[in-house]
């Protein structure tokens, strides 16, 4: 399988140029162009890519000669089918394995009772869940959308929740911090993260908040005797109740301390995961483009 040896970034103006990208989008189509974004996990640019026989679809991966000036002038391209997928699709910045080990240390200092380490367990021992989870993404365009975004979003929220408890002396800082670890659990089946990152079938059905709760479900009737209900219905509250208010998805309102304390924390991490990605595309003491995200522009 071959490595990729260029990437986006390193692209200067001026240069002849060789580089393989995947297809992320076609945002229109001609009878000899279509207008797509393409990428690779260093960042993303808007081409017009000549039409060839069959099109361009959204998650091939094509290999362009050409020209890079303002912008990236494509001569000639082929479609290439031995990559390694991890080379196209945006990938957090540390390395996962030691956000697993802080969630982790978070784990062991907050999660103590045996229910609350049965359920943990139930996901976090689970080989197939692990995998999906560390390269879940956090969403499609919103925030957190790359890969590991949803483990590097879950020891965030994880960290504020455990701050706030201590802050304002939560009664049930175990449940908080477990709700956080498990806020979005249903996300590795809302995304679609082989390819051009899209929802799933079940994620537009039922969304990440009702699959949560269903995987809760699924532990809890493995081991009935062990969970008592009050545990229960606090976790499974907090994952319904995480979005806050009725129109931002919730089922339901916040109505325990610790689904507020969660609801802040996860507001908190997201609103600043998309300044700090507006950031990385504005110069200090410049506005920023208008983004749609948070609906205004941004002085830097």
């Amino acid at each position: 399988m071959s490595t990729k040896e260029k990437f986006l970034s390193d692209l200067k103006s001026g240069d002849n140029i060789t580089i393989s990208l995947m297809v992320m989008k076609v945002l229109f189509r001609d009878t000899d162009r279509s207008v797509c974004i393409l990428a690779d996990k260093s960042g993303e640019i808007k081409v017009s890519v000549p039409v060839k026989d069959g099109g361009i679809k959204p998650g091939i991966v094509i290999k362009i000669q050409g020209t890079k000036a303002a912008n990236l002038n494509i001569e000639k391209y082929t479609v290439i089918s031995e990559y390694n997928i991890s080379d196209y699709l945006p990938t957090v910045k540390r390395p996962i394995e030691d956000i697993m080990k802080d969630i982790e240390e978070y784990t062991n200092k907050y999660i103590l009772s045996k229910e609350a380490k049965a359920l943990d367990d139930h996901f976090f021992k689970d080989e197939v869940f692990l995998d999906k989870f560390k390269r879940g993404i956090g969403g499609v365009s919103m925030h957190h959308n790359y890969i590991g975004g949803l483990a590097e979003h879950t020891l965030n929220v994880m960290q504020l929740t455990a701050r706030l408890c201590e802050k304002y002396e939560c009664r049930r800082t175990e449940i908080a911090v477990l709700a956080a670890k498990l806020h979005d659990v249903g996300k590795i089946y809302e995304y679609d993260y082989d390819g051009p990152f899209t929802y799933t079938m079940r994620g537009q059905m039922e969304g990440h908040i009702v699959i949560g709760v269903e995987l809760v479900d699924e532990a809890v009737r493995e081991n009935l005797e062990l969970y008592p209900e009050d545990f229960v219905n606090r976790i499974k509250g907090c994952i319904v109740q995480h979005h806050g208010k009725l129109e931002y998805g919730s089922p339901r309102e916040m109505n325990m301390e610790e689904s507020f304390i969660v609801n802040y924390a996860d507001s908190i991490d997201a609103t600043m995961n998309k300044i700090s990605q507006i950031k990385d595309k504005t110069e200090p003491d410049n506005w920023s483009e208008f983004d749609k995200r948070i609906e205004r522009k941004l002085y830097l």
